[in-house]
């Protein structure tokens, strides 16, 4: 019986380093048999490669099937006359010409709904803001302060606080009560024109709690010395404030108004249920959005509907790119 190299050299007690080297390059054995070790080093890499996937897979078959699919349908039915109870007949760019030329209900949609946007929002923001300057200056259980007026924000757009602010400023409502105590003959101010719009604002402001929230944890990260050597150079704190805190607070204030203005094109509920889904009195409070469901559900027009829910896509990615423009004029950041 032959003895072979690698036994010789076992029993002379030699080791042939690139002999080892070799072998171990050559194969690798487990309980399983030889694999080679390129194919395992490969089998490792495809892995790591492909386990992201894996992980946003559920993500990405959502927004495939329920995000991405039904915004391209929607799409298309913009450019067809659909009643949802027969087939969509293709008509092109009527639907958008019909909205700007000849439907003044969806002007006065889009008036209704610029107008709430750009007053209540600022109101909001800067309500939220005074606000969080008072409750960093170290009140005691700021937490449960902190979680008192967040609550609105989470249940401000429900439909619990919508029929209840319609009692609040209806005819025999807690507001005219108050009034009224003070000799102050009140009136249903969601029943009239002019201050029916104007409830639904002060309902929006009042929903301050999460930009507050955003602002006191900004606030609470400004450094202490900035101020301190304010104070030693003789700056007021009203000074202090527009000099320090604003220019530190402007990235959160931009974040906060992109988030509160997309939020305000989309309101629907309040303005529903306060109105009864008829926008009144004398469409005061036709949202857009409300507008857009009489066409779509109640009208059966989901073909024009579709269209005015691509202009209002359109018009909020338009907003949102033109502060992110104008945010390099204002906004200050550390570098």
């Amino acid at each position: 019986m032959s003895v072979t190299q690698n036994e010789r050299r076992a029993a002379d007690g030699t080791d042939d380093v690139d002999g080892v080297a070799a072998d171990t390059t050559r194969t690798v054995r487990g309980p399983r048999g030889s694999r080679t070790a390129p194919r395992s080093l490969k089998s490792s890499q495809f892995r790591d490669r492909i386990a992201p996937y894996l992980f946003l897979a559920p993500w990405l078959i959502g927004f495939l099937v329920i995000t991405l699919g039904p915004m391209l349908y929607s799409l298309y039915l913009s450019f067809t006359d659909y009643s949802l109870l027969s087939e969509p007949s293709w008509v092109g760019l009527d639907n958008y010409v019909r909205m700007f030329t000849s439907d003044p209900k969806y002007l006065e949609s889009v008036r209704v709904t610029l107008v709430y946007v750009f007053v209540s929002v600022p109101l909001q923001l800067a309500f939220a803001l005074l606000l969080a300057v008072i409750l960093n200056r170290g009140l005691r259980a700021l937490s449960i302060y902190r979680s008192i007026y967040y609550l609105p924000s989470l249940i401000g757009a429900s439909v619990a606080i919508a029929v209840l602010w319609r009692q609040m400023f209806g005819n025999n409502g807690l507001i005219n009560q108050v009034l009224s105590f003070f000799g102050i003959e009140g009136q249903s101010w969601i029943g009239n024109p002019d201050t029916a719009l104007g409830t639904l604002i002060i309902l929006n402001v009042w929903t301050f709690g999460s930009p507050m929230v955003i602002f006191l944890a900004a606030l609470r990260q400004i450094p202490e010395y900035l101020y301190e050597a304010a104070a030693v150079d003789g700056i007021s704190r009203r000074g202090a404030f527009l000099h320090i805190t604003l220019p530190m607070l402007t990235p959160i204030v931009l974040f906060n108004l992109i988030l509160q203005l997309i939020n305000a094109f989309q309101a629907f509920t309040p303005a529903y249920v306060i109105s009864g889904g008829t926008g009144g009195p004398v469409n005061s409070t036709l949202f857009y959005t409300l507008y857009l469901y009489q066409r779509g559900f109640t009208g059966f027009q989901m073909g024009y509907a579709s269209a005015m829910a691509w202009v209002l896509f359109i018009a909020i990615a338009a907003v949102t790119a033109a502060n992110f423009w104008f945010a390099k004029y204002w906004v200050h950041y550390d570098d």
